[in-house]
């Protein structure tokens, strides 16, 4: 099995910043990749960010600019710098990892808040 916990959610203002953070950890591969979703209430849960074993990433178009994800291989560890928050930011923020073998298997973690609001 694999363990993730994400740690680094809170109250934040419009236009600060957080940084999140995600230690996976049991069953893993090292060219998993790995990312994060967020779920607003109400809202279906979307793809945030995704990077690969080699660097590579990918962002939804609403945080492109603002957000940046990194990862440190050697500690098993995903990152989230979010700036310029917006309170259309607010959600449930998951860490998520997927296997690169077959069946390619996804874990989540447990989500952390996060609340942009004045």
């Amino acid at each position: 099995q694999v363990q993730l916990v994400e740690s680094g959610g809170g109250l934040v203002q419009p236009g600060g910043s957080l940084r999140l953070s995600c230690a996976a950890s049991g069953n893993i591969f090292s060219n998993d990749a790995m990312g994060w979703d967020r779920q607003a209430p109400g809202k279906q849960r979307e793809l945030v960010a995704t990077i690969t074993s080699g660097g590579s990433t990918a962002y939804t178009d609403s945080v492109k600019g603002r957000f940046t994800i990194s990862r440190d291989s050697a500690k098993n560890t995903v990152y989230l710098q979010m700036n310029s928050l917006k309170p259309e930011d607010t959600a449930i923020y998951y860490c998520h990892l997927r296997h690169s073998i077959i069946p390619f298997q996804t874990f989540w973690g447990q989500g952390t808040q996060v609340t942009v609001s004045s």
